[in-house]
């Protein structure tokens, strides 16, 4: 079950994170994957680490929010099975404290970078006769964040898209999904905590996981599980949907 083989899968970010796990994860069940990363040398260490376990994979340096480089990348693809928008950026602020530039940068990377992935995707997976479309939304898509304006807008944007993307292509069989993860304990993660709570790293850690219900953060490998079910075979009778991974956030956290 769940195999990837003979499939080729595009993620963006793939990098660090998230992405990187899904990467890992899904080399291991089988698949070429390609990584689209701003950080090409980030994206060739996932590359290697890859490769080293006997996997396929190949770097990509590119910024998804400049529609000329993602098309001159896909422009590569004869065949592309899966393709996975997880690159994002986050932003802190209410609506009062977020400036345009916020609010471009977040939507030219967040939004108009699926944009542009889904629509060379679309260009590939049609005329091939389908494909899988997973995009990284966030419980921010569900729920009110405090101090999220600009990440929430743009998340929210992620899944209506994904909403769309599915109905629009039922037919060309293609399927598009959404995961909506709530805090995941990546690089970026301690990084942040880090730099704007120095000194207080354990106690900040601890009171951003017991904001689960379940007590902790999620690891970017849980989010990876669901991603390789989601883009397999088994799950083909499914589409249109969003995937809470939350450790209860949205519906125990009252």
């Amino acid at each position: 079950m769940f195999s990837l083989k003979n499939k080729i899968a595009l993620i963006t970010g793939g990098g660090s994170g998230i992405g990187k796990a899904i990467s890992l994860c899904f080399a291991k069940h089988g698949a070429t994957v390609h990584i689209l990363e701003l950080n090409v040398h980030a994206a060739q260490d996932t590359v290697n680490e890859i490769v080293n376990a006997g996997g396929q994979a190949f770097a990509h340096g590119c910024d998804v929010s400049n529609q000329a480089q993602v098309q001159q990348v896909f422009a590569g693809f004869k065949t592309l099975n899966i393709l996975v928008n997880n690159a994002g950026i986050p932003h802190i602020g209410n609506v009062e404290n977020t400036k345009t530039d916020d609010m471009d940068r977040i939507y030219n990377v967040n939004i108009k970078g699926a944009y542009n992935c889904l629509q060379a995707a679309i260009g590939i997976m049609k005329p091939q006769g389908g494909g899988v479309i997973l995009n990284m939304a966030s419980i921010a898509s569900w729920v009110g964040i405090q101090d999220r304006f600009a990440y929430s807008m743009s998340k929210g944007a992620v899944l209506a898209m994904s909403q769309s993307v599915a109905r629009d292509y039922l037919h060309h069989n293609i399927r598009c999904n959404a995961i909506s993860p709530a805090r995941v304990h990546t690089p970026f993660v301690d990084g942040f905590i880090q730099k704007n709570y120095p000194g207080q790293e354990k106690e900040i850690f601890d009171k951003l996981s017991k904001s689960q219900p379940i007590g902790r953060m999620g690891q970017p490998e849980e989010v990876a599980a669901l991603a390789l079910y989601i883009c397999s075979d088994e799950a083909g009778f499914i589409t249109g949907n969003d995937y809470l991974i939350d450790g209860g956030f949205v519906k125990l956290n009252n």
